[in-house]
C-alpha cells in the first residue's frame, strides 16, 4: 500500500504521516516545495525509517507541478491521496485563499486522476457550514449558508470542486478548530484560540488570581486536538465501502467559549470568569433571548461589519489579534457527528475533554510560542548572534530560557549531565529555525568543568553570557540533618563551587568584545531565610556574595553580574515535595522571561516585592521575623523523603500523620501561609 500526502510538513499533515508510518505498511510520498526539502528531512529523521519519499511540486501548478516521469512510474500504485495543503490563515486575503484552497484542490484532483489513485481524501473544515444556524449534518453541503470570510467560502467551494469534478473515489473530512497535541501540547503557530492566550497571560500578570470576573455567554465553540484528528483520518480512510461520504472530526459535545477560556485561565493561574454560561446548563442569555439577540450573535454581527473590522485592525490588531478572528470566536452551527462516531466505535479513538489537556496546551504555548519578551527590539539587539551558556538546560527554567534565547536570535549553549535531553532540546530549537550547541557535563565535577571551559573556548567564537541555573535543593530540618553533613557538601559543590568554577574558567572570553554577562539563578530564600533550607539557602547566599565581590573587580572590564532571587517555580526540582502541589508558583516560562530580561538589562539584582519585604523585616525587626518563620516551621512538616525510609505514615500530601514534628498546622493553614507569602519556599 502506498500513500501520497500534500501538506505533510504542516501541522495536521506531519502528525498524519507519523500515524501512517506507525500503523500502516508501504511508502509515504510527500509533496513539498523545493525550498521545504530541508524541513521535510528534519521531520523524516524524527519519523524514522526510510519509507518517506519527497515529491517536489507546488499547489500553484497544473497537476501540482509533479514531474511527468514520476507520475508515469507511480500510476496505479497510490492507494490513498490525502490532500491537506491549504491556507488555514483566517487573516489571509481572498486572492490567497482562492489560489491555495481552490486552485490547489483542482490541481490535486488532476494529479489524482493521472495517478488513478484508490481514493482521494479531501481534508476540509467545519468552516464549510458558514453562518448556518442550527444543526449541520455530515450529509449537509449547501443549505443556503453565507460566508463571512474568504477562508470559510473556499472551504465550501473546494468541497464542491471535489464532489462535482473528481474522477476517482473520494471522501471528505471536516475538522473543527484544531489545537495542539493533547499529550505534548505541540503546536506550530499561533492561530485560532491561541490568539487569545496573550490576553490571558496579561490578565494573569496584572490581576490577582482570586479576583472574580463576570463574563457573558459568548456562544459555543468546538475544539479538537491534533492527535485525535490524525488518528481519526487514518482510521476512517481505511474503512471499506465509505467512499463519497463526509465525516465531521469534531467534539460531539461543543464547549461554551467561556468554559474553554476558564480552562485556559486555570492553567495559566489567571482569574476565572463567573457567569451563567459556565454552570453546565443553558445560560440565562440563552433562556431569555431569542437567536440574533444573544451576546455571541450580536458580537458576530457587529464585529463582522467592515467598519468594525477597520476599527479592530487599528486597535486590537496591533496587539497581534486579527480583527477577523474576533468575529469567529463561536460557531452558530452545531455539528452532528453521528456517522463519524459510529465509524470510530471500537477503535479507541475519542475526543478528550478540553479541560483534561488545557494545561498542556498552555504550557507548550507559553514555552515555545509566546514571544512577548523576545520580540522586543532591545532584546533582539542584545541577544542576536550571541552565545549564551545555560546550565541545567535539560529541564525547567534552563530549558525554557534556551528556547527563548534562541527565539530572540541568540545561540544557546546547552549544558547538563544528560546528552539525550539536550539533543532533544537542540532539535526543538533547530526545528523552529534556531541554532544551539550541546555540551554534556557533570557540574558537580570540577575537573569536568575545566574540560568544559576548554572546549567552549576552543569551539565557539566567543561566550557572551552565562546563566548559572543548574542547582540542587534540599529541604530538611537541622533536626534531621545531624548525620547528613554530606547534604551541605553536595549542595555547596553544585550550587556554589560548580558555578564559580565555570565563571572563573570563562572569564578570559567574557572580557572580550562588549563584555559578557553572568546571571545567577539564586533564590528568594536568600532574602527570606525560610526554615528547613539551611543547606540550599547557604549555597545560594555564597554565590550571591562571591558574585557581588567579583563584580566590583570586573565591571571595569565589561563583565557584569545579575543575581535573580527567584520565587518558587514549578520545576522538576520541587516535584518530590508533594506539599508544593497546592502552592502558588510561577511557571518555568515566567522564570525564563525574568532571566532573558536580566541578560538584556543587566541589573545587579532581580527581586520580588515579597523578597524585599523579607530582607527589610530581617534588618528592622529580626526577632519578629524569626517568630514568624518559627511558626511556619511548625505549620509545615518535614516531608517523608526528608525523614527517610523509617518515616511513619503520611497523608495524601506526603506530610507525616504522626510523630515528633507532627502536622503542626492544617492544610488550610498551610495554604493560607503559602498564599500570603507567595513564592517563598516553605
Amino acid at each position: 500500500m502506498a500513500y501520497l500526502v500534500t501538506g505533510a510538513t504542516g501541522f495536521i499533515g506531519r502528525f498524519l504521516v507519523a500515524e501512517l508510518l506507525r500503523r500502516r505498511e508501504g511508502d509515504v510520498h510527500v509533496l513539498v516545495r523545493r525550498s521545504s526539502l530541508p524541513r521535510l528531512e528534519r521531520y523524516a529523521a524524527e519519523w524514522g525509517g526510510d519509507r518517506v519519499h519527497a515529491v517536489v511540486g507546488s499547489l500553484d501548478e497544473e497537476g501540482l507541478g509533479v514531474d511527468a516521469g514520476w507520475v508515469a512510474e507511480h500510476a496505479g500504485s497510490v492507494d490513498h491521496f490525502f490532500h491537506l495543503a491549504a491556507s488555514y490563515d483566517m487573516a489571509a486575503s481572498a486572492a490567497t485563499n482562492d489560489r491555495l484552497n481552490l486552485g490547489g484542490t483542482r490541481h490535486a484532483l488532476q494529479l489524482a486522476a493521472a495517478l488513478d489513485v484508490g481514493c482521494f481524501h479531501q481534508v476540509s473544515s467545519v468552516a464549510a457550514a458558514g453562518d448556518h444556524r442550527g444543526t449541520f449534518a455530515e450529509t449537509d453541503v449547501d443549505v443556503g449558508q453565507r460566508f463571512s470570510s474568504p477562508y470559510h467560502r473556499t472551504k465550501f467551494e473546494s468541497e464542491r470542486i471535489v464532489r462535482e469534478t473528481a474522477t476517482v473515489p473520494w471522501r471528505v473530512y471536516r475538522p473543527s478548530v484544531v489545537v495542539g497535541h493533547s499529550r505534548t501540547g505541540e503546536m506550530d503557530k499561533v492561530d485560532g484560540p491561541y490568539y487569545f492566550l496573550p490576553m490571558i497571560r496579561r490578565l494573569r500578570d496584572t490581576v490577582p488570581g482570586w479576583t472574580p470576573l463576570l463574563g457573558p455567554d459568548l456562544g459555543d465553540t468546538n475544539v479538537v486536538p491534533v492527535d485525535f484528528v490524525a488518528a481519526a483520518l487514518d482510521h476512517l480512510a481505511h474503512l471499506p465501502d465509505r467512499d463519497g461520504e463526509t465525516f465531521h472530526l469534531v467534539d460531539p459535545e461543543p464547549q461554551p467559549v467561556l468554559e474553554m477560556v476558564n480552562a485556559l485561565c486555570a492553567a495559566a493561574g489567571a482569574p476565572r470568569f463567573a457567569g451563567s454560561a459556565t454552570t453546565g446548563r443553558p445560560s440565562l442569555e440563552r433562556r431569555l433571548l431569542p437567536r440574533g439577540l444573544r451576546p455571541a450573535d450580536v458580537a458576530a454581527t457587529v464585529l463582522g461589519t467592515p467598519v468594525a473590522q477597520a476599527v479592530l485592525d487599528r486597535t486590537v490588531g496591533r496587539l497581534g489579534l486579527p480583527a477577523s478572528v474576533l468575529a469567529h470566536t463561536s460557531f452558530p452551527s452545531v455539528f452532528d457527528a453521528t456517522r463519524t462516531t459510529r465509524a470510530l466505535a471500537g477503535s479507541g479513538i475519542t475526543v478528550p475533554r478540553f479541560e483534561s489537556y488545557a494545561a498542556t496546551l498552555w504550557t507548550y504555548w507559553e514555552e515555545h510560542l509566546d514571544d512577548h519578551v523576545v520580540r522586543s527590539r532591545a532584546t533582539r539587539a542584545a541577544l542576536e548572534g550571541r552565545h549564551v551558556v545555560i546550565t541545567g538546560a535539560s529541564s525547567g527554567i534552563g530549558r525554557v530560557t534556551a528556547l527563548k534565547v534562541a527565539r530572540a536570535g541568540g545561540v544557546p549553549v546547552l549544558v547538563a549531565r544528560g546528552r539525550d535531553k539536550l539533543e532533544e532540546l537542540q532539535r526543538d530549537i533547530e526545528r523552529a529555525g534556531g541554532t544551539a550547541h550541546v555540551y554534556p557535563c557533570d557540574l558537580s565535577d570540577l575537573t569536568a568543568i575545566d574540560d568544559l571551559c576548554g572546549a567552549l573556548i576552543r569551539d565557539l567564537p566567543g561566550v557572551d553570557g552565562v546563566v548559572n541555573n543548574a542547582g540542587r535543593s534540599i529541604r530538611r530540618s537541622l533536626r534531621l540533618s545531624q548525620d547528613r553533613f554530606h547534604d551541605f557538601e553536595r549542595t555547596m559543590q553544585l550550587n556554589y563551587f560548580g558555578a564559580i568554577r565555570l565563571v572563573i574558567g570563562l572569564v578570559p572570553v567574557l572580557r572580550e568584545g562588549a563584555g559578557g554577562h553572568v546571571v545567577n539563578i539564586s533564590s528568594i530564600g536568600v532574602q527570606t531565610h525560610p526554615p528547613r533550607f539551611s543547606a540550599y539557602v547557604a549555597s545560594k547566599a555564597a554565590l550571591d556574595a562571591w558574585s557581588t565581590v567579583v563584580a566590583s573587580e570586573l565591571v571595569g572590564e565589561g563583565v557584569t553580574f545579575t543575581n535573580v532571587h527567584m520565587p518558587l517555580v514549578r520545576t522538576p526540582m520541587i516535584a518530590p515535595t508533594k506539599l508544593y502541589d497546592r502552592f502558588p508558583t510561577i511557571s518555568p516560562a515566567q522564570a525564563a522571561d525574568i532571566v532573558v530580561r536580566a541578560l538584556v538589562e543587566r541589573p545587579h539584582e532581580v527581586n520580588t516585592p515579597l523578597g524585599n519585604a523579607g530582607a527589610v523585616a530581617h534588618t528592622l525587626a529580626p526577632k519578629l521575623a524569626f517568630r514568624v518563620l518559627n511558626m511556619a516551621y511548625h505549620v509545615f512538616p518535614d516531608s517523608a523523603a526528608a525523614r527517610g525510609p523509617a518515616a511513619g505514615p503520611t497523608d495524601a500530601a506526603g506530610a507525616p500523620a504522626t510523630g515528633e514534628d507532627g502536622r503542626g498546622g492544617s492544610q488550610s493553614e498551610q495554604l493560607m501561609l503559602a498564599r500570603v507569602f507567595r513564592g517563598v519556599h516553605w
